[in-house]
């Protein structure tokens, strides 16, 4: 997205389009966001209402999987010298993910909740 994500822009480009009909043909499902401040805005929050929403940790950034997949992406960027050549490197990239890297992401999940317990909440050496 180009610009600033505000909450309102949050809920007509995002939450409106996409995550809110992926979630009505999910019964069952639990919807999960950081405390982003367009995440944590009233309008955002006003949307999610009607969905199942799990509340993120304060500092518990170590339990969102997606952060450690950025993270490597970020780490395999070639300089870019536009925004459509970023936008087409990170498409690529995005397109070539390891899926046993995320599979090894998600089989940690209960070492990674674990870990997040005994630190109460705080940084993990994930």
């Amino acid at each position: 997205m180009r610009g600033i994500l505000t909450g309102q822009r949050y809920v007509d480009d995002i939450l409106r389009p996409h995550v809110g009909p992926f979630l009505n043909g999910l019964p069952g499902a639990i919807f999960q966001q950081d405390n982003a401040h367009s995440h944590t805005a009233r309008v955002a929050q006003d949307f999610l209402r009607h969905f199942q929403a799990l509340p993120w940790p304060a500092r518990s950034p170590d339990l969102s999987l997606v952060e450690h997949v950025w993270d490597q992406l970020k780490r395999q960027m070639p300089s870019c010298h536009s925004v459509h050549d970023l936008e087409l490197d990170v498409q690529d990239l995005w397109a070539h993910l390891s899926q046993d890297n995320i599979r090894y992401l998600i089989n940690s999940m209960p070492d990674r909740g674990a870990a997040c317990i005994a630190a109460g909440g705080g940084p993990t050496r994930y």
